[in-house]
């Protein structure tokens, strides 16, 4: 897959690109939908296939104060892309001055100029440009200038009982109440971390259980506190069993902070400091508690631990 920048012209030595734009956070099962009926289209008729996303999500310019967590980061979503067998990604810098840019200046500036668009696939719901003035209905308009169709697909539901599409919105909010269950069945992958491994205050170590310690920025998306089965992924891709903590860790603080992840890496004995990891997350096991003192904690992550294992080995 190639990056293409903002401002530069896509040159792939065909008529051009079927093309979807959005922020993609998650690449989530309703992205995937579309993305599949984008690589139809192009194979269809012999186009390439591109996507436009953005270097940051747009709220973190327009309203910062209240701009969502990232499900993904830049590379994760890149990546995404990528597996999705998509060609091209014109990403555009999202700065104060791109968010002034009216709708019809975007279209000409990005379809036409930038991806040399012939078709374009959105979600029936999309906006963009300026105030968010662009919707389904402007593309059309536009597209008719330039000879560009124009499709706007319904919103995905992961089963026809669901009580509502899926979303990035919809992923964070289950995120946030522990529903790894929901969160992975929405994203069709487990939810994932990742992140260095730093060293931490070796409370684990002391009492038999090392953790791997993964630092998560505050604007990355990340489960609510609790106890979960999953795996650790290290840098060259070998997969680990874990039982992963996030949380406050109120048996030794009264008042921390800040949550902190921590992965127990199953049947695992060496060091890991300084070393990529990617947290992956299977299955939530229980809410996260106080202990009266550190036998009975010890005596609880025996527990976990062998109940993660149980999960794992029959996932």
């Amino acid at each position: 897959m190639k990056v293409i920048r903002d401002g530069q012209t896509i040159d792939n030595g065909t008529d051009g690109t079927a093309v979807s734009i959005g922020v993609f956070d998650g690449v989530h099962l309703g992205h995937r939908a579309l993305l599949a009926q984008l690589r139809s289209i192009a194979e269809h008729r012999g186009l390439g296939t591109a996507v436009v996303t953005f270097d940051k999500h747009p709220a973190l310019v327009t309203r910062p104060e209240n701009a969502p967590k990232l499900l993904t980061t830049l590379d994760q979503k890149l990546e995404l892309l990528a597996e999705a067998g998509i060609e091209y990604v014109y990403l555009v810098e999202f700065t104060a001055e791109r968010a002034k840019t009216e709708a019809s200046d975007f279209f000409q500036e990005v379809f036409v100029d930038g991806v040399r668009a012939r078709s374009i696939v959105v979600g029936e719901d999309f906006h963009f440009g300026r105030n968010r003035e662009g919707n389904v209905d402007l593309l059309h308009s536009e597209g008719a200038k330039h000879g560009i169709d124009v499709a706007g697909l319904e919103l995905v539901h992961v089963s026809p009982e669901a009580a509502e599409p899926v979303s990035s919105t919809a992923i964070r909010r289950k995120l946030a109440g522990g529903d790894i269950a929901a969160v992975n069945a929405m994203l069709g992958r487990p939810f994932e971390i990742r992140g260095p491994v730093i060293e931490g205050d070796k409370r684990g170590r002391t009492i038999g259980f090392p953790t791997a310690n993964i630092p998560v920025p505050r604007h990355m998306a990340w489960p609510a506190d609790a106890v979960y089965a999953g795996w650790y992924i290290n840098e060259q891709g070998e997969r680990h069993m874990a039982a992963i903590n996030i949380g406050r860790r109120p048996t030794f603080y009264q008042h921390a902070e800040q949550s902190l992840l921590e992965a127990h890496v199953l049947d695992f004995d060496g060091d890991l400091y300084g070393t990529p990891a990617r947290i992956q997350f299977e299955q939530f096991l229980r809410s996260e508690q106080r202990f009266d003192g550190i036998d009975a904690l010890a005596e609880q992550l025996k527990r976990d631990i062998e109940r993660a294992r149980q999960v794992l080995e029959a996932s």
